[in-house]
């Protein structure tokens, strides 16, 4: 129903003899402003005859009682048709174009015997993130009625927000439907505005399908904006303190900067620059400084609560013209200290089969924190300190008892390995000492053999130790 260009009413009503005037709402780009501006009514056949555009042309059943003037600095054009008659009754397009079906809004012209006039549609601007004020008509000052603004669209006017604390989904934290004085009058305060805020909404009093006392509003969002996009979350913690800038027009004139509490469309006075603070924040909140020069005054909260969660408006407000913006406050619960013995827990790992890699760091587990080396993370389980593949966590104290048994469990092997080793070195040679004796017929004594034997020089010591090997009788002559 409503085009990111263009845009308008989807419904106009009037009365015989009477008058209508239909506004068209478009971007105001270059394009825009200087391209063709058209009015047509569909015919039965589905092709849209010209009634008048901005080129001059004006058809004969029209001519005299329709005009349309474009503004293109306001980025709007209206079109007025007078002396209406029955069969004026049917569908048209306001569009932009150099045909009828370029870019176009239709919408539906009801001529009835007795209508009530709407007025005039109220056009509204408001930059990208900034904030807009809609003043809307009063009602009957005793009316209990709940007010409301809905946004109209090709199935009618879907509700946004409302005085029974109704508050769509995209709206929440950034509308507040405020009640005026005695005049019955209400406004409609929106910030953090978006592009996709630019359309036609209605406020009104009662029933959406009623029409007591409605108004149409036109909302412009500009694309280009000076306002900078502020965070839209703060934290803070149980306890703990926080402050905060509120930003303003520095050229504005203020009447009163405040801060409010936003619940369901509605915000309660917190405190203001006028010293005024609400009775059970005593203490704990404070407007403590305002710059006017740079546009911002300071809100700081102290001994913060779990129950101060939730939304909070700024606000400067200059007659019935007030700029705000909002920030949701979250808080966290106060974490226990980490250096607590009572509530901390060694985490003392399996040591694994492979004792060549150790590290040594003690990490503890504190109701869902945990820290290494002075060092705090999040954490949702006990977990074991990250080590490489192949290695173990072993606390400082258990490394040299682990090495000390690997020492002692090597020596029952070692051991017989050596003695047997010496045991055939000996057989072996005195054997072949012996072969020798009847060969070559000496009589010396197997003592004396023995203590003659040369022992090879060339023997590595680490071979002696980790291979066997029998001379052949060749290298014992030699």
């Amino acid at each position: 129903p409503v085009s990111s260009s263009l845009y308008g009413s989807r419904f106009l009503m009037g009365e015989v003899g009477g008058s209508v005037t239909h506004q068209c709402f478009y971007s105001t780009t270059p394009a825009n402003k200087h391209d063709r501006k058209y009015w047509c009514k569909i015919a039965r056949s589905g092709i849209c005859y010209t009634v008048i555009s901005t080129t001059g042309y004006t058809s004969k059943d029209h001519a005299g009682r329709v005009s349309l003037e474009d503004v293109p600095q306001n980025g709007t054009f209206a079109v007025t048709m007078t002396e209406l008659k029955k069969n004026d009754t049917g569908t048209y397009r306001c569009g932009i174009g150099t045909t009828n079906r370029d870019l176009y809004v239709s919408l539906n012209l009801t001529v009835l015997a007795d209508a009530r006039d709407l007025g005039p549609t109220e056009l509204v601007r408001g930059e990208l993130h900034g904030s807009v004020t809609i003043l809307c008509p009063p009602g009957d000052t005793h009316s209990v009625k709940k007010r409301f603004w809905c946004k109209l669209g090709r199935n009618g006017c879907a509700l946004i927000a409302d005085t029974d604390g109704y508050v769509g989904k995209s709206y929440q934290g950034r509308i507040f439907i405020t009640l005026q004085e005695s005049s019955g009058a209400f406004k409609i305060l929106i910030n953090d505005l978006k592009k996709e805020d630019s359309g036609l909404y209605r406020c009104g009093t009662g029933r959406l399908s009623g029409w007591d006392s409605q108004q149409v509003v036109a909302l412009q969002v500009t694309a280009a904006s000076t306002l900078p996009k502020r965070p839209k979350f703060l934290s803070g913690t149980v306890g703990g303190s926080l402050s905060f800038k509120c930003h303003h027009d520095p050229k504005g004139d203020y009447e009163k900067k405040y801060l409010c509490r936003w619940t369901a469309a509605r915000c309660s006075p917190l405190a203001d620059t006028d010293g005024f603070v609400h009775e059970s924040y005593k203490g704990r909140i404070q407007i403590a400084s305002s710059d006017q020069e740079s546009g911002t005054y300071t809100v700081v909260m102290r001994h913060l609560r779990e129950e101060d969660a939730g939304w909070y408006w700024c606000g400067a407000k200059s007659g019935h013209t007030e700029h705000t913006s909002s920030v949701k406050l979250r808080i966290q619960k106060e974490a226990c200290s980490s250096q607590d013995p009572e509530t901390s827990t060694l985490v003392k790992p399996t040591l694994p089969s492979n004792p060549a890699a150790h590290s040594t760091p003690t990490q503890r587990s504190i109701t869902g924190l945990t820290y290494t080396a002075g060092t705090v993370t999040e954490s949702t389980s006990t977990l074991l300190p990250a080590a490489a593949p192949g290695t173990s966590v072993t606390p400082p104290g258990e490394i040299y008892h682990e090495r000390s048994s690997g020492e002692s469990r090597l020596l029952p092997v070692v051991l017989p390995a050596l003695i047997l080793l010496i045991f055939i070195t000996i057989t072996v040679l005195a054997l072949t000492k012996i072969n020798l004796q009847k060969e070559t017929g000496e009589g010396r004594s197997a003592a004396g053999n023995l203590e003659a034997a040369p022992i090879p020089s060339a023997l590595n010591p680490v071979k002696e130790q980790t291979m066997e090997e029998t001379p052949s009788p060749e290298k014992v002559q030699g």
